[in-house]
């Protein structure tokens, strides 16, 4: 399990031999993990890992600053369930972080991936080609349904894709889109229930059209 640490990442420089640079650590790939909120995103990376750890893989998880649900030291899915984590300002402090280690980090994830600046996904590629499984998971559309941030490119990329749904809250159907019902409309808005319900297609468009009218 890794040592949980503050929000406060040391800036190392790459040495030649630091751990960033090592190759063969094992099959390098991209994973993403994607769905509408309350979709079990964060659940299935946290499955993930936990398998990593039980087969003695050195792994660590990170999350966005911005995410400030739950504890700012753990990520924690809707169920409660968790796991300590990094919490990093952009993906360069990721390299940063990884490069600090004393041994290499053969399993990384990463979640809320959709709140990570534009580099993420070569910084996800990078770690991938050096031999790292690299786990990302997070929201593939906004509020609005449009592809959320760097999610598209990431998709493109990863090795594998795994698209949840959640239940959708007006018709009991599996639900793709994540509705909000409270706040305003920047595009990046914490929430939970209290801000947003996962809905189906058709139930996403009645209640985008409904608002319109208003």
């Amino acid at each position: 399990m890794p040592e949980v640490i503050s929000s406060t990442i040391m800036m190392v420089p790459h040495e030649e031999h630091s751990p960033l640079q090592h190759t063969g650590l094992g099959e390098g790939r991209l994973e993403i993990i994607c769905g509408p909120m309350f979709s079990g995103k964060t659940e299935e990376l946290l499955r993930r890992v936990r398998r990593a750890q039980i087969a003695h893989q050195p792994t660590v998880i990170f999350k966005p600053a911005t995410d400030t649900r739950y504890n700012k030291e753990a990520v924690t899915s809707h169920d409660a369930n968790a796991l300590p984590s990094v919490t990093v300002a952009n993906s360069a402090e990721i390299l940063n972080y990884l490069s600090s280690q004393a041994r290499p980090i053969t399993v990384i994830a990463i979640d809320e991936v959709q709140f990570f600046d534009d580099a993420l996904p070569a910084t996800c590629m990078r770690l991938a080609d050096q031999g790292i499984r690299v786990i990302a998971a997070g929201l593939d559309l906004d509020f609005t349904a449009k592809p959320f941030g760097c999610m598209p490119e990431l998709l493109c990329l990863a090795e594998e894709v795994t698209k949840l749904h959640a239940v959708c809250m007006e018709t009991g159907r599996p639900a793709h889109f994540s509705h909000r019902i409270a706040g305003g409309e920047n595009t990046v808005e914490i929430g939970e229930k209290d801000r947003y319900i996962p809905l189906t297609r058709q139930a996403f468009v009645a209640a985008r059209n409904e608002e319109n009218k208003q």
